[in-house]
């Protein structure tokens, strides 16, 4: 595989790093993203595209991506706009783009501000609270893993966040009620060590997971949209937001292999079906399926 060619881009409130691998072949580039998944996370999916150029990045707050403005909190607004740079910084008429979890939603607000930038869209897995039946339970379990966070720190936090995010279905009213889990059962620190600086929990959370895409806008734009779901992970609240906010646009969902993180393989320790998604998302980007 090519090796990537990494390079900075100052936009507003942030140094944005991301990265170039030149295909053998010609055609529309290839953009992977997530968030707040870093380029890191996709190197595996990018391994099976060589023909394709592919872009990756950091989003603003995350690894080599640092934020100059001081903001505690970014939007799925602002991330558009760095992705919209990062895109005309390639010097790219119009790109391909799979983006995942966070980054889905980012995604979603850039085809809604500049749809002739995005070809093809596969939003995979957008946590997006407001599109769901039990929205406003959902949105009370994030706003209460958010204060947990800012209360107790990081692992009592994300011991909410991966309880919620395996959850099977829609939340129970009495969702926030129950016990706290113990941050030491998923190998989290007990202890709290001041920071507040997650970039999700601290960044990202509250303004992904109730973000409110403008659907009129997305369907009148010129971009090809599939929402995509794992067939693993179908009823956990990603892929319940994929399945809502297809709903809403009118369209079938398109099912990937695998769960959430289906593309990995190995990052982050984090095993899926590389190989078989890469096959799915090329059919999808070929419009084969």
């Amino acid at each position: 595989m090519t090796s990537p060619e990494s390079h900075t881009l100052s936009v507003p409130g942030a140094e944005l790093a991301y990265d170039v691998r030149p295909g053998t072949g010609g055609g529309v580039p290839l953009f992977l993203l997530g968030s707040p998944m870093s380029a890191a996370g996709f190197v595996s999916l990018a391994a099976h595209f060589t023909d394709r150029t592919v872009i990756t990045y950091d989003p603003r707050g995350v690894e080599r991506s640092k934020r100059t403005d001081g903001a505690a909190e970014s939007h799925p607004e602002e991330h558009a706009e760095d992705i919209r740079a990062v895109i005309e910084a390639v010097g790219a008429e119009t790109v391909d783009v799979f983006a995942s979890s966070g980054g889905a939603v980012n995604t979603l607000a850039l085809v809604a501000r500049h749809p002739a930038l995005a070809r093809t869209v596969v939003a995979h897995e957008p946590p997006l609270a407001e599109v769901l039946p039990d929205r406003d339970v959902a949105l009370r379990v994030f706003a209460d893993m958010g204060e947990t966070y800012r209360r107790e720190g990081f692992g009592a936090g994300m011991a909410k966040f991966i309880a919620a995010a395996v959850h099977q279905g829609p939340f129970p009213a009495d969702w926030t009620d129950g016990p706290a889990p113990d941050p030491a059962a998923f190998g989290l620190p007990t202890q709290d060590d001041g920071t507040r600086d997650d970039a999700l929990l601290g960044q990202n959370l509250r303004n992904s997971t109730g973000y409110r895409p403008d659907f009129a806008a997305l369907r009148a734009a010129s971009t090809r949209l599939v929402i995509a779901a794992g067939r693993e992970s179908e009823r956990e609240l990603p892929a319940r937001g994929a399945l809502g906010v297809a709903e809403r646009l009118g369209i079938a969902p398109t099912m990937f292999p695998s769960h959430h993180g289906g593309f990995l393989g190995g990052e982050f320790g984090q095993e899926g079906e590389p190989a078989e998604f890469a096959k799915a998302l090329r059919a999808v980007l070929d419009g084969d399926s």
